[in-house]
């Protein structure tokens, strides 16, 4: 008889891990370096409180709103009603008057340091940002320098209310009692 037991046992085999070790060295660099250029951007906003129109103990402020909508900005006050309105279009000259409006009414209430951006449903995430930015602060020339002011910082937004055809209909009212009464001046 043969012994049969020495011979049925098999050597354990090696693992070739070579492979495994080659990948590992190219992939840990690559996301090293990558993680870096990642960053990053937080907006802060402040929603508006519950209770914000019920307090009537208070006289009565500015609550400036800036209604985004497809053809216009509209500068409002949430008490007084339209301040201005400037027309949207693709000209830089649009945020000019925009930015000239935002100093004015700074200007004029310079304590005042929150605003509403109410936007229409149809305005891009791309336009929001770049009114938030333009909202906040505002390059305002003074004899031969350009100085950055800080505007409205505290920003809460919002959706706007959908424009109405009665809306219209008093808006181009007004517009043309106004041209009549400044005709027969």
């Amino acid at each position: 008889m043969k012994k049969r037991g020495l011979k049925g046992i098999q050597q354990a085999e090696e693992l070739n891990i070579t492979a495994f070790l080659n990948l590992m060295v190219i992939l840990v660099p690559f996301l090293l370096i990558t993680a870096v250029f990642s960053r990053l951007t937080v907006l802060e906003l402040n929603l508006p409180a519950l209770d914000a129109k019920g307090d009537t103990s208070e006289k009565v402020k500015l609550q400036l709103e800036l209604v985004v909508r497809e053809n216009s900005f509209d500068i409002q006050d949430a008490n007084i009603g339209l301040i201005k309105s400037i027309e949207r279009s693709q000209k830089p000259n649009q945020w000019k008057q925009f930015t000239e409006a935002m100093v004015a009414i700074k200007t004029r209430f310079p304590d005042e340091t929150s605003i509403s951006l109410l936007l229409e449903p149809d305005v891009d995430y791309k336009t929001m940002i770049k009114v938030m930015d333009k909202v906040r602060s505002g390059d305002v020339v003074s004899g031969f320098e350009v100085e950055t002011v800080v505007l409205f910082p505290d920003i809460s937004i919002g959706d706007a209310q959908p424009v109405t055809a009665e809306a219209v209909d008093d808006t181009i009212d007004t517009n043309s009692e106004t041209s009549n009464k400044s005709a027969k001046e």
